[in-house]
């Protein structure tokens, strides 16, 4: 199953263990100190995606009139002016669907994209393609799963010009955040790998771009100047993380600006347990942070608002509300942090 316009593809959610109580009690009275929509200055607090069921499937945040992606687009534009959209990594979709959401979004709306695999490297599932693009994967005798490098480049070429016309609506509309290259964990660290990134910032120089890595190879110690020095060349925003701490495979926590127009943060929780073991996203994302947790975090967004002209702070913790109700409690901190 592909996941829903903007979120990742979700398990029933009684399949989700319950909160805590206390813990979510926490949570919920934090948010409700949020100011609405949840902006602080240059900062923009939002989600990754709008519609993972289950947060739709429980009624933990929409109203029950918001029954289909535009209500509840328009409703959660209500309380946040930024969202991550997820979807574009499993298939290439059609410009009219940005178009809509562009639509059905205040003019300040930003939305952060997540690339099409065929710009970082991951598997392509070519029959989610559409049915011109799988008619010509056929007769380049491709199916199943392709990797980008195997390609033939005027197959990875048509990929990237459809998905570069999805983002035409946002581009015109001044909604587009940025794109987000999430590189695969084993892009590791390496002359031909950084080169493929100038590469991709050279051809998608028109479109703000944003970096994560997965492989802590990127930024360690030893290479991380070097590292921040090409995004900055090529002003590309470095993705700042938050995930669980000492596990195999976890990034440095580096807080950096390496494009003057944007910084991100992404939080992906701190489910130390299931970060690397988890068979599901919401095993691996069901976390739900503290809010003494959050107020560590702040000073990472205040250190980044002062630098960069405008920050970005993603919450990917979506299993059931509680990517909302952190990103609602994180702004109302920022708030009372930044005055």
């Amino acid at each position: 199953m592909p996941k829903a316009a903007g979120g990742p593809a979700g398990a029933d959610q009684r399949l989700v263990p319950e909160a805590d109580p206390e813990a979510l009690r926490e949570a919920t009275e934090l948010s409700e100190r949020s100011a609405k929509p949840a902006a602080i200055r240059n900062v923009l607090v939002g989600t990754a995606g709008w519609t993972d069921p289950t947060l739709t499937r429980g009624g933990l945040f929409y109203p029950t009139s918001a029954r289909d992606s535009e209500r509840r687009l328009r409703y959660y534009a209500e309380h946040f002016e930024l969202v991550e959209v997820d979807a574009t990594y499993y298939t290439l979709l059609p410009a009219a669907v940005a178009a809509k959401w562009a639509e059905h979004t205040p003019p300040a709306f930003s939305f952060d994209v997540k690339s099409f695999p065929v710009l970082t490297g991951h598997p392509i599932d070519i029959g989610r393609l559409a049915r011109d693009l799988r008619a010509r994967f056929a007769e380049a005798g491709l199916s199943g799963r392709a990797k980008p490098s195997s390609l033939p480049p005027e197959l990875a070429g048509l990929l990237e010009q459809r998905f570069r016309a999805m983002l035409d609506p946002l581009l015109g509309s001044g909604k587009l955040g940025s794109v987000l290259l999430q590189y695969p964990p084993w892009f590791v660290a390496s002359r031909a790998n950084a080169r493929q990134i100038e590469e991709t910032a050279d051809r998608w120089s028109t479109v703000p771009l944003s970096v994560e890595f997965r492989h802590p190879s990127w930024l360690a110690e030893e290479r991380r100047a070097r590292v921040l020095e090409l995004l900055a060349r090529h002003r590309l925003s470095l993705v700042c993380v938050d995930e669980p701490d000492a596990v195999a495979g976890s990034l440095s926590a580096v807080t950096a600006v390496t494009s003057p127009r944007l910084a991100v943060i992404r939080m992906h929780g701190r489910n130390q347990a299931n970060w690397r073991r988890a068979t599901t996203v919401q095993e691996r994302f069901n976390y739900l942070y503290s809010t003494h947790e959050l107020e560590g975090l702040v000073g990472r967004a205040v250190k980044l608002a002062s630098e960069a002209e405008r920050v970005h702070v993603v919450f990917n913790n979506c299993v059931r509300n509680y990517a909302v109700l952190n990103a609602k409690g994180f702004a109302a901190l920022l708030g009372e942090a930044m005055g």
